[in-house]
């Protein structure tokens, strides 16, 4: 088991009009000495916004924005930009949320330079029914009764005024290009996807999608596999390059006689062919336990979206009860050593 230490709540929720619901599931990225954390922020009425808070070191506050960093502008995120994570490829960030409308929820991507001005690329993910996605998938014979469960949406077609899509979250860019090629995940309950062909974003076309769909199985990369796992995945922070592969923390979620209980996970994936998993914790690496973890918005929450390296720590921040922001450490080595030792 790895010792992993709960260092306790970092970021709450204050009297600002956009944060005065809760903060939640931060992206991270360490700049030198200091982290930079862009959180999802909610304002009364779930209408999400990304604040941005820098730490001095892993832990230490040195400022937090008393305004949104990233406010809805569009059509596809005017109910919220929700669940940012962030990567630099080259000298470019890019930080990927979900947009919701009020009615779809899809992974969407802005860029930037500095952080502090950014370009929206809009929606990235397919924008495909239900109907559509399953004709395409059986054409491959893929039978998984949980994608109609988590999809279908109860056969409604249509709400207010718009088209009920899949829904498609957990937009995770991989921090370098691997064989040239952009490399990302996604998810569509209940496993997690990935893309790894693409040299530009403007490949992603609707003709890209219909043919990745007719592949499917060939890019789940994690399905569902523990008791801790076993109602649904998705990925969380951003894979994190080891000598012995990506590692990769993400969420796993169990049904249990007081709802849904999401805990923490870990796998490795292959460098050089993220689209194979090497080992995975046969266990969580952390759950749900503390008052700030068990009680909030949603209760028996830990959904990790960011972590940084500084030495040997592994710090890992996470969203706790859908209302919260907190932090646990673990050291680096022990945790590769130990998915080693579950190598698959």
């Amino acid at each position: 088991m790895i010792n992993v230490i709960k260092e306790g709540i970092l970021l709450q929720k204050t009297g600002l009009d956009f944060e005065n619901e809760g903060v939640l599931n931060p992206a991270a990225i360490r700049d030198g000495e200091f982290v930079h954390l862009l959180y999802r922020a909610v304002s009364k009425g779930n209408h999400s916004s990304i604040g941005y808070c820098k730490l001095n070191g892993p832990l230490s506050i040195e400022t937090r924005d008393k305004k949104p960093l990233l406010a809805p502008q569009f059509d596809y995120e005017s109910h919220g930009i929700e669940d940012p994570r962030i990567v630099k490829i080259d000298d470019t960030y890019y930080l990927t949320f979900t947009g919701y409308d009020g009615v779809n929820a899809l992974g969407c991507l802005a860029t930037s330079k500095d952080l502090i001005h950014f370009n929206r690329k809009g929606i990235i993910v397919p924008q495909i029914t239900y109907e559509e996605f399953n004709r395409l998938i059986n054409a491959e014979g893929i039978s998984n009764e949980k994608y109609y469960r988590y999809n279908q949406h109860d056969h409604i077609l249509e709400k207010d005024g718009k088209e009920m899509l899949i829904w498609d979250k957990n937009l995770i860019f991989f921090p370098r290009r691997i064989n040239g090629k952009l490399t990302f995940l996604h998810r569509i309950r209940p496993e997690i996807q990935i893309v790894t062909s693409i040299e530009t974003l403007e490949e992603l076309t609707k003709e890209f999608w219909e043919n990745y769909f007719l592949h499917f199985k060939d890019y789940v990369v994690l399905k569902p596999k523990y008791d801790h796992e076993v109602s649904y995945i998705g990925g969380g922070c951003p894979p994190i390059e080891t000598e012995q592969g990506w590692l990769l923390i993400y969420h796993g979620v169990h049904d249990s006689l007081k709802g849904y209980v999401y805990s923490a996970c870990a796998a490795l994936l292959d460098l050089e062919n993220p689209q194979k998993e090497l080992s995975r914790l046969p266990y969580p690496l952390f759950v749900p336990e503390f008052y700030w973890e068990l009680k909030g918005e949603v209760n028996n929450v830990c959904f990790p979206t960011g972590a940084v390296v500084f030495d040997d720590t592994l710090y890992i921040y996470y969203g706790a009860a859908d209302e919260r922001i907190a932090c646990a450490t673990m050291s680096l080595t022990e945790l590769v050593n130990e998915l080693i030792a579950n190598k698959i």
